[in-house]
């Protein structure tokens, strides 16, 4: 088996994403990525081959603040070290760019997994806008 590829802002289109987001993510609903993609800090990508496997995306605030959002990678290819990979480029990606903070959100079954990456636990707030039923939801 060949490694995995990473890309940095690779030419990625909704339509890939979609793929990779409805095998990952269990209630995805395709989206409009373009949007997330023109306005985010920078999408990190994952391949097998021409395979779009994974991905993770920085928001940012133009300044300090980093947003991790969304790691994700294909069931088959989960569990290789993949999206620990992405993390860490996403992390080295906002440092290079100055930012002091990278957040994330997660549920707490992800834990471990955040933990591995470097990440502590704090409290945070959220409020959910959308209702889950709405079609704008992923």
């Amino acid at each position: 088996m060949k490694p995995v590829r990473f890309e940095v802002f690779p030419k990625v289109s909704s339509a890939q994403l979609n793929r990779l987001y409805a095998k990952a993510w269990p209630h995805h609903r395709s989206f409009d990525f373009d949007p997330v993609i023109r306005q985010c800090l920078r999408f990190v990508c994952a391949y097998d081959g021409k395979e779009l496997v994974g991905s993770v995306y920085l928001a940012w605030d133009g300044a300090q603040h980093a947003f991790l959002l969304e790691p994700t990678v294909a069931p088959r290819f989960r569990r290789r070290g993949i999206g620990k990979e992405l993390v860490r480029k996403a992390i080295e990606i906002a440092r290079d760019r100055g930012c002091e903070w990278v957040h994330v959100d997660y549920v707490a079954s992800l834990a471990p997994f955040y933990t591995a990456c470097g990440f502590r636990s704090t409290k945070a707030g959220l409020i959910r806008l959308a209702n889950s039923n709405d079609s704008k939801s992923r």
